[in-house]
């Protein structure tokens, strides 16, 4: 599917996390949502990225964004990935990538020559209404968090 353009309807989901709670879109309704899309568990990039919302978040917090990571591996390695860097926002298993499906992002990547599908890097902020506030495609991990908040600060109650 295609990727969801800003002022549509963000895709239900319903997923659950490294410690096994179920976490639906419609959970979060009346308030802005932080969807980022990472490809793997513990590696160097997404380490990056998942630390620095970890960092960020008591700022998210504030401004009552709920932070929601996703990518394709199961329960257990999210669980293992949070525990040791200590990540407590929800890490969400798409383990069969339905969801990374709706959302557009399980795309055909390359590397080294050789084609593969695989999670793209993308951070959706679904307003408190549900829709699409804005999406950074192809994300790059160094400032990315600081640029989501900012994103999420300008919406403010707006949502």
């Amino acid at each position: 599917m295609a990727l969801i353009d800003p002022g549509k309807k963000a895709a239900a989901f319903s997923l659950k996390d490294q410690n096994g709670k179920t976490h639906r879109l419609a959970d979060y309704a009346g308030r802005p949502v932080v969807l980022y899309f990472y490809p793997k568990d513990d590696t160097p990039g997404c380490t990056r990225e998942a630390c620095a919302f970890r960092d960020n978040l008591p700022k998210f917090q504030t401004s009552k964004a709920a932070v929601l990571g996703v990518s394709i591996l199961d329960e257990a390695s999210k669980a293992r990935f949070a525990t040791k860097h200590d990540l407590t926002f929800p890490l969400l298993a798409d383990a069969d990538h339905a969801i990374a499906d709706k959302y557009g992002v399980w795309q055909k990547k390359s590397l080294y020559g050789r084609s593969f599908m695989g999670l793209a890097r993308t951070t959706y902020l679904i307003g408190a209404d549900g829709k699409v506030v804005k999406r950074w495609d192809n994300v790059k991990v160094d400032g990315h968090a600081e640029a989501v908040l900012a994103a999420v600060d300008a919406i403010g109650s707006k949502g």
